[in-house]
């Protein structure tokens, strides 16, 4: 549909802006979808944001992984790395349960301003974030699938 705005895009079957909710800054989202050079396709902000499925997948699995060897300080790492990319698409609840994984693998609470020593403390509340973090992802990955009309 030429002149068509991504809000637009709805009539087609995809979401448009005000259905991603708060999962998705739709402001952020739009300066990834301005680097497209084809309205209609979308290739380029496509294949950033499919590239991000995959980098997400990966990082929850190795995740997963060091939660289990209690490696606080490599899951501090991966929060940090998740947090930054989830934010460059504008994916804000998974980027905010990221940055409270950063915080609580460095030992801290969870606005990263006050010190938590205890082990124990910091993985249970890493595993319930991570949790967390995995189900808003899986929210924003159907939300944006659909945008770009793909079925689950």
């Amino acid at each position: 549909m030429p002149g068509t705005t991504s809000e637009d895009r709805s009539e087609e079957g995809s979401t448009g802006f005000a259905e991603f909710g708060d999962s998705i800054d739709p402001n952020t989202f739009e300066q990834i979808l301005e680097m497209d050079d084809d309205e209609e396709e979308r290739d380029f902000s496509k294949g950033i944001v499919y590239d991000f499925f995959q980098q997400a997948e990966s990082t929850f699995q190795k995740m997963d992984s060091n939660l289990a060897r209690r490696d606080l300080a490599q899951l501090s790492s991966l929060g940090h790395f998740l947090k930054g990319s989830s934010a460059t698409l504008g994916l804000t609840k998974v980027k905010d349960s990221c940055e409270k994984i950063q915080h609580f693998g460095a030992h801290k609470d969870e606005t990263g301003t006050r010190d938590e020593p205890d082990d124990e403390i910091c993985l249970k509340r890493l595993e319930k974030t991570i949790a967390q973090a995995k189900a808003e992802f899986q929210e924003a990955e159907r939300k944006l699938k659909n945008y770009y009309h793909d079925p689950e």
